[in-house]
């Protein structure tokens, strides 16, 4: 039972922690009713410090299992799925209903755009996102914890890489955090079960289903220089998405500034709109799509059972989400810029993988 409640009690924890720390404050790309920028207090990366404390002195002191999050990560996923479904109602329901709108339309995808509490002291979707981080954060640890407890004299070097790229994956996301305020998400998303649901329950639970299926397992015995290589494979993708989320940032915050100190920002203008299409985005208009599986493909191919179908998931469902992401996007730019939009296509006729789609 104590399990099952864990995911709320942790939720409730890095709100707490949240609101309690200093923020930097900054205005993000989504505008009020009144034509003003919304503002966002970012301190993700000190509430993920603060939580592994808390979490360490726990373990250290004798009142947490390091592995408990494996042990009992199916009464946790229980739990998670309560939280977001509850969460789900209240967010939705508690929201009038636009004029011909559908209920199972609003209860998955959400009436409110961009809901903040306090004034402005709390955003959903930056919460949503930071509480599914650090409880993914949790999960992967957890879960590699219980691999080197199993296997004390033999762990898989590939667990260990797994653990230590989404590591690096979780922690440089709330390190950029300012550059995700001007990401799909942010500007076209509501807050439903979809976002809510997905960042309480599928975020910290799904994300790592590879240790899900490999964490009880032997070291498979990768040889070193492929690990290497899909360690690679996942830096590889970083920097696509990486650079051309920051790029992004940058053209719409300071549009002359150049990304590194030496790529230059080429635009298409009219109509007072202007399309980046240089650098990363005059590779594809969605290149950091393309970032995004390959760093999905490192993480799998890195725990080194290929012939296994649950860590496959991973990298498939990013397949499923971005596809028809990148349609519905390209279909809300051709209506937002009309010839601009066209002309960008012609210019960068690529959609996500340079060459090929």
């Amino acid at each position: 039972m104590l399990a099952f409640v864990v995911p709320a009690l942790l939720d409730v924890l890095v709100l707490g922690i949240h609101v309690l720390l200093p923020a930097r404050l900054r205005d993000g790309y989504v505008r009020d009713a009144h034509g003003r920028p919304l503002r966002y207090r970012l301190n993700g990366l000190a509430v993920l410090a603060v939580t592994l404390v808390l979490f360490g002195v726990a373990c250290r002191g004798g009142w947490w299992d390091p592995a408990a999050f494996y042990s009992y990560r199916w009464e946790m996923l229980a739990g998670a799925n309560a939280v977001g479904l509850l969460f789900t109602m209240l967010i939705v329901l508690s929201a009038p209903a636009a004029a011909g709108s559908q209920l199972l339309a609003d209860l998955y995808l959400g009436r409110r755009e961009n809901p903040q509490w306090g004034p402005g002291r709390v955003d959903a979707k930056m919460y949503l996102y930071l509480a599914g981080a650090i409880g993914l954060e949790l999960n992967v640890l957890s879960f590699a914890a219980y691999h080197l407890r199993r296997f004390p004299d033999d762990p898989s070097p590939g667990v260990l890489l797994y653990a230590a790229l989404f590591s690096f994956f979780l922690v440089e996301y709330l390190v950029f955090e300012r550059v995700h305020l001007y990401t799909y998400d942010f500007v076209a998303e509501r807050v439903g079960f979809k976002l809510g649901w997905g960042c309480l329950v599928f975020y910290p639970f799904f994300y790592g289903v590879g240790l899900w299926a490999t964490a009880s397992l032997p070291d498979p015995h990768t040889p070193t220089w492929l690990l290497v290589g899909f360690a690679g494979l996942f830096f590889g993708g970083w920097v696509l998405a990486r650079g051309a989320n920051l790029q992004k940032y940058l053209f719409k915050t300071r549009p002359e500034a150049r990304l590194l100190g030496f790529l230059t920002p080429v635009a298409l203008e009219a109509d007072g709109h202007r399309l980046l299409c240089s650098g990363f985005w005059g590779l594809s208009r969605h290149v950091n799509y393309l970032g995004e599986i390959l760093m999905a493909l490192g993480l799998t191919l890195s725990l080194g059972h290929p012939a296994c179908l649950w860590p496959w998931l991973y990298p498939l469902y990013y397949l499923g989400l971005l596809i028809p992401r990148q349609i519905a996007d390209d279909r809300r730019c051709a209506a937002k810029y009309g010839a601009l939009w066209e002309e960008y296509c012609r210019r960068v006729p690529y959609r996500i993988i340079p060459f090929v789609y």
